[in-house]
């Protein structure tokens, strides 16, 4: 009779494959090497089939193993998150949470939102990572934040729309694009110094730049407002971050044959998803409001 395969035999088999080996493996689970080996003797037994198979001094996955591994990965990470969630539940709010905000989204919103979050759940750190372009994005992926507002969604994650971004082009009025009595269009763009915000993840993809032979690449959104409003090149910023430059005279929007604005959504994704800890819903929950309040344009007392 066939006994029942154990998560701890099935860890053991992914350690072994993830890790190269059996003495790897029992290095990485803090475990002997002759309990590795058993655990992996006893899963194949019980299975009637074998997962492993060693070719000169390396074990290498049967078939049947490579299938058998991509879902016991998925299974075993089933209960570690089941665990998390109910060390929450014992803990009630999680004591540390960690979120990555692409830049486009306005600040105050988000202060907004911490304000009413710091109410209900105190003892709560937050760690905000401002992020750009592709740093959300592999924030997630590595599941290095708990939530993350972002406009690219990554495949296996499930998200909720929560805000439009309006950019517009635009230069100080004196910019030479200004002077040209006609509307811009994309040769004349190349010809010019373009402002770009540099890319936070590892990947520094050029979303939004023209190829302008001229590009001075900004860590962050403020300097390089503060570039444009100097008269050091032309940009897309959003509409709500640069709407005092705007009133005052600093920038001007210029006058586009085509592509003068674009849009941007972003969303809010838990990267636990339906594991989400009270405290990161909460958080959640409160951003949502405050963007949905701004959207309506009415305060919101929560």
């Amino acid at each position: 009779m066939k006994t029942q395969v154990s998560l701890e035999q099935w860890q053991a088999l992914i350690a072994v494959v993830d890790h190269g080996g059996y003495a790897q493996a029992a290095e990485a689970l803090n475990k002997s090497q002759s309990a590795v080996s058993y655990a992996i003797q006893k899963l194949e037994s019980s299975l009637g089939i074998a997962v492993l198979a060693i070719q000169g001094r390396k074990a290498e996955l049967t078939p049947a193993g490579q299938v058998l591994v991509q879902r016991a990965k998925v299974l075993v990470q089933e209960a570690a998150n089941i665990e998390a969630l109910a060390h929450q539940f014992e803990q009630q709010w999680e004591a540390e949470i960690s979120m990555a905000m692409e830049t486009l989204f306005p600040p105050w919103l988000l202060l907004e939102a911490l304000s009413e979050f710091s109410e209900q759940a105190p003892h709560t750190r937050v760690d905000v990572q401002e992020t750009v372009l592709s740093g959300t994005h592999d924030a997630l992926l590595s599941r290095s934040v708990d939530l993350a507002i972002t406009g690219q969604v990554p495949p296996g994650f499930l998200a909720d729309p929560l805000l439009q971004i309006r950019f517009l082009a635009v230069a100080h009025p004196e910019h030479p694009l200004h002077q040209l009595e006609r509307t811009v269009n994309y040769q004349d763009l190349r010809q010019h110094r373009q402002l770009v915000i540099r890319d936070s993840g590892p990947r520094r993809t050029d979303a939004g730049w023209l190829g302008a032979q001229q590009r001075l690449t900004l860590s962050n959104q403020t300097t390089a407002i503060e570039a444009a409003c100097k008269g050091l090149g032309y940009a897309w910023f959003p509409e709500l971050k640069i709407q005092r430059e705007l009133a005052d005279g600093r920038l001007k929007t210029l006058e586009m044959h085509e592509g003068g604005e674009r849009q941007v959504q972003l969303y809010l994704v838990y990267s636990k998803g339906d594991y989400a800890g009270r405290a990161t819903r909460c958080l959640g929950e409160a951003i949502q409001r405050q963007v949905d309040a701004h959207i309506n344009n009415t305060p919101h007392n929560p």
